[in-house]
């Protein structure tokens, strides 16, 4: 199985929507939350139609997706990563956060902002993000962490 990645069409947009919820609900603590608030699960039309939704996919299938959002002030937003639950610790991540980064560049970023759940703070931190501290978000404490887009 090849891991492919490609820009998402809007038409996979249903599609990465439940793969987002899965990947939330596979978070035990977080379960309760997402069930009481199902429209915080979406990513919008706009970040596919700006091209910034890269998808990977095994064999056709859909198993991780990242979405940006550029900012006008050379900043960019990491503004969702998920991995499908059965595919974690795969390389998955990494591969996106890369393309991720990789795409903010070609917008002309020179750094790329993630808010990170609590579980996923040592990813970020092993994959090269410097954490800035809390924030709080609708979920409870978050971490916003920053990378460097200027050295490679």
């Amino acid at each position: 199985m090849t891991l492919r990645l490609r820009t998402a069409r809007l038409e996979d947009r249903d599609a990465l929507i439940e793969l987002q919820r899965r990947a939330s609900l596979a978070n035990p603590e977080d379960r309760e939350a997402i069930l009481a608030h199902p429209d915080a699960i979406d990513i919008p039309p706009g970040q596919f139609e700006a091209g910034n939704v890269l998808v990977a996919e095994l064999d056709g299938a859909a198993v991780g997706f990242a979405a940006l959002f550029i900012r006008p002030d050379r900043q960019a937003e990491l503004d969702g990563l998920f991995v499908e639950p059965r595919h974690w610790k795969a390389g998955i991540g990494r591969t996106l956060v890369r393309a991720a980064e990789e795409r903010a560049r070609e917008h002309g970023a020179d750094s790329l902002h993630v808010i990170g759940h609590p579980n996923a703070n040592g990813f970020y931190s092993h994959v090269g993000f410097a954490a800035l501290g809390e924030i709080p978000t609708r979920f409870g404490p978050g971490r916003r962490f920053v990378r460097d887009l200027t050295e490679r």
